[in-house]
Parts: structure tokens; sequence; C-alpha cells
């Protein structure tokens, strides 16, 4: 007989954890690195089934860098970005919405769907989800980049509700009907507040947030709210990370329990964070 207590011990310990968030509503911010290997994939994907089965209830927010990076060089359109904003004309946003609410979403669905999920995709312009007007951060003309001015969060509170995994594409719909590119961080966080989540899980491609980037040693596992906001204002948090932390205040200055900030290049990060003792990269509460 071949038994592993280490097994039995990992069931126990996330029970009192799956007790905690049963029937809790759990953003989760995919995108990144974390999308383009297709075993690692497969795996985040499966953790989402898992929480799913266990009672609680995660909604899928993606960007899709990489994929849209790949789209407009097949199409010979250069990318160009300030401020680690993309440039979006309007030949590259018809682009951007083909690929992310076309493409990037439906694979995610598909393989939410054959893990045993019941996956819906969404864009943010199905039924008005996401409303935007034009953004123009310190007056540069970035063309379709537009901040959420707007959440109905109604369409995704019922396939909830019908024990559908909502996936929403970062897409927002002007008051014209036209199509605007957003941060897909941005939104994770302010639609974790409006569907008064318990948990944004922001996944990313480093463990969490560090005092210094180059020291490996520095990281954050906690910051509070006011330490949060005090790393973006004072620049101390890195380019890449400032928007990540910018949704983690949002979510949680609206009501959301805890964000988190975790690798999701690490196999079982999210069961990791959310159904173990020790949990991993830097929690925002």
């Amino acid at each position: 007989m071949n038994d592993n207590p280490e097994q039995a011990k990992i069931l126990v310990q996330a029970l009192p954890y799956i007790r905690q968030y049963y029937g809790t509503t759990v953003v989760i911010k995919y995108g990144g690195n974390a999308m383009t290997d297709d075993s690692l994939k497969e795996s985040v994907m499966n953790d989402i089934v898992l929480l799913h089965y266990v009672g609680m209830k995660p909604v899928v927010v993606h960007g899709g860098g990489p994929d849209i990076n790949r789209m407009l060089e097949r199409c010979g359109i250069k990318s160009t970005f300030v401020d680690g904003l993309r440039v979006t004309d309007a030949e590259t946003m018809e682009i951007v919405e083909m690929v992310l609410a076309g493409k990037t979403n439906k694979d995610i669905v598909a393989i939410l769907n054959k893990q045993g999920g019941k996956a819906v995709g969404l864009s943010g312009k199905d039924a008005n989800l996401f409303v935007a007007k034009k953004a123009s951060p310190n007056g540069v003309d970035l063309g379709f980049v537009g901040e959420i001015v707007e959440i109905n969060p109604e369409i995704v509170d019922i396939l909830v509700q019908d024990g559908y995994i909502p996936v929403i594409s970062s897409i927002a719909v002007g008051k014209n009907g036209e199509s605007y590119n957003i941060n897909a961080d941005h939104v994770a966080g302010a639609l974790a507040a409006k569907l008064g989540a318990t948990k944004l899980m922001m996944l990313t491609d480093v463990q969490g947030v560090y005092r210094d980037f180059s020291d490996k040693s520095s990281l954050i596992s906690a910051l509070t709210l006011a330490e949060a906001s005090e790393m973006i204002k004072s620049g101390e948090a890195g380019t890449g990370m400032i928007p990540k932390l910018e949704a983690c205040v949002t979510a949680v200055s609206g009501g959301v329990e805890e964000a988190h900030i975790i690798d999701g290049t690490l196999p079982n990060s999210l069961l990791m964070e959310i159904l173990t003792d020790q949990g991993i990269g830097t929690m925002i509460a």
C-alpha cells in the first residue's frame, strides 16, 4: 500500500479556506507571460475550475499583449508605446478587438470547458459591461485607449449565479458604440469592487512586489492600503508593477477583502495562495 500522508495534510489544510471562501466571488486577472506557455495555461485553467468546484465563483479578466503583438507583426503594423500604453489607431484597435474578444478569449473559454468548467466568453462591450471614455494621460493622444467610466455587472452576476465562469476581455464601449482598448489590470480591480468580490488575484510573471527588484530577498509579503498607495505615489514600485498595485488599491478601497499579486508562471500558484496556510506573493489588505 502506498499511502502519502503529505497529500492528506494538504487536503486538510485546504478545508478551512474552502469553508471560508465557499460561495464568494474571486476575480482573477490573467495575462502576460502566464498566457504564452500551453502547459502552464492548462494548469492555470485547471486551478480555476477546481476553485469553481469547491464552491467559489471565479470571474476571469484577461489581456493578451503577446497575442496582439504577434498579430500586429503578421499584419506589418509596428507597435508604439507611451509610458507602457499601446498607441492604438483605428486599424490597430480593430486587430486588438479581433484578437482579445476573438482568439484569446475563446482559447481560454475552450480550455476551461475542456477541464470541466462551464465558461462563457464576454467582451466589455456585451451588455455595456465596461463603458469607457478616451484616455489622454498627461495630454497625450493615444488613439482608442480608454479609461473606465461605468461598469454594469448584471450580465456577470447572472452568469455566476447560474454556475458559469465568465471570461472577460479588456475591451470597452464608448458612448457612440466605438471600441476602446483598456488596461486589463485596472478593469479587473474596478470589476472586483463592483461585484463585491472577496479576493482579487493578479497573475503576473514575478513573485510579487519587491522593495528592490534587483534584490529578490526584498519580496514584500503584505502591504497595507496606505503602503501600496505610497509605493505608487513615490515611484518606488516599478513601471510594470504600478498598474497592478493601482488595481489592488481600487479593489480594496472598494470593499474587496484582499488583493494578491502572485507569480502566474508558477504551477498551481492560485491554489497555493487561496487554499494553503503559507500563501505566496504579495497581499494588499
